[in-house]
């Protein structure tokens, strides 16, 4: 599993001009299976992406997320391995 924490880069008019991109992408994600869980931060600073897949191919994917393409955030990238889950989040223990 990944986590991706985002810290925008530019102020946040700028960042809400390419959200509705961001919010297909990530609804692509959804689709694809790779995201499940997303959001942005308070204070909104940025934001945190939950991940599953492989490290690459998920670096890879981050990559064309319309906030990395126009150098909107920054992206600091972690990977862990759930080992204690609440009741109803089995799936996501590794």
């Amino acid at each position: 599993m990944l986590v991706a924490i985002l810290t925008y880069k530019v102020p946040l008019d700028v960042v809400d001009a390419h959200r509705p991109a961001h919010i297909d992408w990530l609804n692509s994600c959804l689709a694809q299976g790779t995201l499940l869980a997303a959001g942005r931060t308070n204070p909104p600073t940025g934001g945190v992406l939950m991940m599953r897949g492989e490290r690459g191919a998920l670096e890879a994917l981050l990559k064309t997320d319309p906030f990395a393409v126009h150098g909107v955030a920054d992206y600091d990238i972690h990977e862990f391995e759930p080992r204690l889950v609440a009741p109803g989040l089995d799936a996501l223990a590794g």
